[in-house]
């Protein structure tokens, strides 16, 4: 109940992409009955079957995937102070969310079972009835655990996804020494809790200069009563030793580049290299796979080189993200280059990653025109379908990521505008961010759909 209260009053712009999921899982959910209907009407050759219903593993992940980029921009579940006091702590919201978001699902699924049981004929009184009869085995009685085991495919899978994804994580407590002495490095015993460098007890001499507190002769001042100004262990005066704060006003460090840009690149080389091989094999006995919508057979090996290269452009597009962000930086920037690539390095991996599924998308797409043949039939109505719910999923992933990272510094923008930075200027940085982006993932793009495609042309 709380999740339909919290559904009917959000804005419009929250609920139109939880339409827009809804609609996803009703194109994910209309092509895996499409399965089932096939599987009804070839009963003779399973293999084909098993093939189609792998081959809707794709949508579905995009489904999912763009399923939680929307539950994480989702205003209403947004962890606000005085809400654990009502009991909508981290772990409700994230139950709230789950279930929004399979609520989202089902009520696609259910449209594509509508949709799916007009096109069969079984609902009548509207346009184009029975209109894919024979395609569908309009004249065997559908199995109905069948079908509702497919459909509850996407509501599950999505919702088990946000929940993984939103479930509240506790910080690590920090390891604290119990009081009084303990032992240091190299049997050191003291009261002294501060932790040495390796190399601290022969650094530039440090253990032969002259200790302050002896005097020219090599005597020991008397023991001095501690007093206010001084330190109880050194009888040193503590102003010179005390710590000085840091500058409230300056700004944080940028965060560290991503990890992944190393391990995408050697991904990304090894797929490329996959499809090659692959490629020069393709003449032999090697058994291929049949693909819908016009294009010939392919070998396993060589989608496993297209899956290797769009696991790779997803894990490196992070770091190149970052990177684009400092080269932003470089040869003395102003303030518009500035503001624009500290936001890109800050913002690397949010955008980064659904940024190099799109990418891989774009470059399988384009690689897979290779293998087109004009003799066969042209893409058929479900292929259409299948490859416009992958690539309108993605796109939205990244609109609805570019969306998070707005909300994530919506702070910082306010902070500026009362500082008096115009406009103008925080649009400027988004266009010049976007163009940046554009100018290095555009070529890349190109360049790995070339070489994917390459072995594959005749």
């Amino acid at each position: 109940m709380l999740a339909l209260r919290l559904t009917r009053a959000a804005r419009p712009a929250v609920h139109l992409r939880r339409l827009l999921v809804a609609t996803a899982a009703a194109g994910t959910g209309f092509l895996l009955l499409c399965t089932l209907g096939y599987a009804m009407t070839h009963p003779d050759s399973p293999s084909a079957s098993v093939l189609r219903l792998a081959w809707c593993l794709t949508p579905l992940a995009a489904t999912v995937h763009f399923a939680v980029a929307v539950a994480r921009t989702d205003p209403a579940t947004k962890p606000r102070p005085g809400l654990s006091a009502i009991g909508l702590g981290p772990a409700r919201l994230m139950a709230v969310s789950a279930t929004t978001t399979a609520l989202s699902c089902t009520l696609g699924s259910m449209v594509a079972l509508l949709f799916f049981l007009h096109l069969r004929g079984d609902l009548t009184g509207m346009p184009f009835d029975g209109a894919a009869s024979e395609f569908l085995a309009a004249d065997k009685p559908l199995p109905l655990p069948a079908a509702l085991t497919l459909l509850a495919l996407v509501p599950a899978i999505a919702s088990l996804a946000v929940g993984v994804v939103l479930r509240p994580r506790d910080a690590r407590p920090t390891p604290t020494r119990p009081p009084g002495r303990s032992y240091g490095r190299f049997g050191a015993y003291g009261r002294s809790t501060r932790r040495e460098t390796f190399g601290a007890y022969g650094r530039f001499g440090a253990r032969l200069r002259p200790d302050p507190a002896k005097n020219r002769a090599g005597e020991t001042p008397p023991t001095a009563t501690p007093t206010p100004g001084t330190d109880p262990h050194n009888l040193h005066p503590v102003e010179a030793a005390a710590p000085q704060d840091p500058d409230p006003t300056a700004p944080p460090a940028p965060r560290t580049a991503p990890s992944g840009l190393p391990w995408g690149t050697a991904i990304l080389a090894v797929g490329l290299a996959v499809e090659a091989y692959a490629g020069r094999t393709a003449a032999t006995s090697t058994p291929t796979l049949g693909l819908p919508g016009g294009l010939t057979g392919t070998t396993p090996a060589i989608l496993v080189g297209f899956l290797l290269t769009a696991v790779g452009l997803a894990l490196a597009a992070p770091g190149l993200t970052h990177l684009t962000g400092r080269l932003l930086q470089s040869a003395r920037p102003g303030a518009l280059r500035l503001l624009a690539g500290r936001v890109l390095m800050e913002e690397a991996t949010r955008i980064g990653r659904p940024l190099g599924i799109v990418c891989a998308v774009a470059s399988a797409a384009y690689a897979m025109t290779a293998l087109y043949d004009p003799a066969e039939p042209s893409f058929g109505p479900l292929t259409t379908l299948g490859t416009l719910l992958v690539a309108g999923c993605t796109v939205a992933t990244l609109l609805t990521a570019a969306v998070e990272a707005r909300q994530a510094r919506a702070d910082t923008t306010a902070a500026l505008l009362r500082l008096g930075a115009p406009a103008t200027m925080l649009r400027s940085a988004a266009a010049l961010r976007a163009a940046a982006l554009l100018a290095l993932f555009g070529p890349l793009t190109l360049l790995v759909a070339e070489l994917a495609a390459l072995p594959l042309t005749p």
